[in-house]
């Protein structure tokens, strides 16, 4: 994945002016532990944030969270993963050292084989007019 140790590749993203970034045919997979603590990042995921292995895994999942998005809408996903066992919807994420990319995110409430309950996120870019939807929605929302 890496150029060398201090680089993340960049192949396959493209950088808007305004800090955005987009991607195509990535699966961004993480998996947390019940406090949310991230326990694995595919590389894809790594790679679309800006992190390496040693800046993501150990910390909490909210450390890509962006600024801009509404509490509620976190609020929705523990509350839906919790009652139903899973959740979907659109995410604005931070990127490390600048910028933000967008997804579409299933999250999964699962019991490993010792009893602990585990989070897996699979998340896939969504269409504009989704990312439009989203933005429009959030903007109404604390």
């Amino acid at each position: 994945m890496s150029k060398n140790n201090n680089e993340i590749s960049t192949d396959g993203l493209t950088f808007l002016e305004d800090g955005e970034v987009l991607y195509s045919d990535l699966y961004l997979l993480s998996e947390t532990d019940e406090k949310g603590i991230v326990e694995y990042a595919s590389d894809s995921f790594l790679k679309i944030a800006n992190m390496r292995v040693e800046d993501l895994i150990g910390q909490p999942h909210s450390v890509v969270r962006h600024p801009e998005m509404p509490r509620a809408a976190f609020k929705s996903l523990w509350d839906s993963v919790q009652a139903k066992g899973f959740w979907t919807g659109y995410v604005k994420n931070a990127r490390k050292g600048g910028g933000y990319y967008w997804v579409y995110a299933t999250v999964l409430r699962s019991i490993d084989k010792n009893g602990k309950t585990k989070y897996v996120s699979i998340r896939v870019k969504p269409s504009r007019e989704d990312i439009k939807k989203a933005q429009e929605l959030y903007a109404t929302l604390d």
